[in-house]
């Protein structure tokens, strides 16, 4: 059911029946460490290429998000997923390995979320039975298509992100007739492109936090509820600086947040004296963070809501090169355990 502009809520609200998470040696070592199911000894997976171990980085979380939620790859009815690649290669490399149908998606670092509200609204509608939802990102590949070669060793300023070599899936499940308390998605906000005219590409935080605040404000506005109702309120890639500049333009578009109930996934995936700058980004933060500390903290009963929103840079090297700007994207999930 759509409510208000912008907002699906799931009458049938799809449970998160499993979710995997793999990340990057680099993250590996940042204070998340204990929550994902699996820390990579190396970048290159015995791959040729970067790009072939972000895709089977992806393909295992995949898999292991799949076994986990007691279903076969045969029994799989939908894959949602994307990457940062030029034509998502990762992903759809990995799809074509598994062999389920997929839906290919590019919402930059937002699209995982982008995922789960798809699935969910396809799920809840009685279309799909159950759905794949999930994103990758890999420092070495992001590096070399819209920066620099890694070996030019070229100075980073301190507003530049770290993108993460990080996947997470979920797999959703239609609710049944369960009447166990479960983690479901409850609704899903779509957002729209909002546009500060930052041309800074080493600048993320600035360009995509004016497109997660009007998602916020969308989603509160539409559901007729303030950030009391959420225990927590987990943003994608915004980094330390980012997330400042939200909390300002949530005051002064009337929703305030109390900075203890906001957290940024980019920001919590790294300690600050591993250099990563700005903090952590990339289609993988949001989904490896999301599917392990998020979610467990829910399952665990730590908390009952939380709003996960995840934001994406819509640029290219194409258009940095003809001095566009950076237009910011971004999509929230509901996330509840009844």
């Amino acid at each position: 059911m759509r409510q208000g502009k912008q907002t699906f809520v799931y009458q049938h609200a799809p449970v998160v029946a499993s979710h995997a998470s793999i990340v990057g040696p680099k993250e590996g070592e940042g204070p998340l460490a204990s929550e994902f199911d699996e820390i990579l000894p190396d970048d290159l997976l015995g791959q040729k290429s970067w790009e072939l171990a972000e895709s089977e980085m992806l393909r295992r979380c995949i898999l292991r998000a799949a076994e986990d939620g007691g279903i076969t790859l045969e029994q799989a009815q939908a894959l949602f997923s994307g990457d940062l690649n030029n034509q998502i290669i990762a992903t759809g490399f990995a799809a074509r390995a598994l062999g389920i149908p997929f839906f290919g998606l590019y919402g930059a670092c937002s699209t995982f979320v982008e995922a789960l509200v798809l699935g969910s609204a396809l799920i809840s509608g009685g279309f799909l039975e159950n759905a794949l939802c999930s994103a990758s990102s890999h420092f070495c590949t992001a590096e070399r298509q819209f920066r620099l070669p890694l070996e030019m060793g070229t100075q980073r300023p301190p507003s530049a992100h770290w993108t993460a070599t990080a996947a997470g899936c979920a797999l959703l499940k239609s609710c049944g007739d369960s009447s166990e308390k479960l983690l479901r998605v409850t609704a899903g906000t779509f957002g729209k492109i909002e546009d500060y005219q930052i041309k800074d590409a080493n600048h993320m935080g600035a360009a995509m936090a004016p497109a997660v605040c009007s998602t916020i404000c969308a989603h509160f506005e539409d559901m007729r509820i303030d950030p009391d109702h959420y225990d927590l309120v987990a943003t994608g890639d915004l980094g330390w600086i980012g997330r400042e500049i939200l909390l300002e333009l949530l005051r002064q578009n009337g929703h305030p947040i109390p900075p203890e109930k906001l957290v940024d996934c980019g920001a919590s995936l790294y300690y600050q004296e591993q250099d990563t700058h700005a903090g952590g980004s990339g289609c993988g933060c949001v989904a490896s963070v999301g599917c392990s500390w998020i979610m467990k903290r829910l399952e665990r009963g730590e908390i009952h809501r939380a709003l996960l929103v995840g934001s994406g840079a819509m640029l290219s090297p194409t258009s940095t090169l003809q001095a566009q700007s950076i237009p910011g994207i971004a999509y929230a999930a509901a996330l509840e355990v009844f």
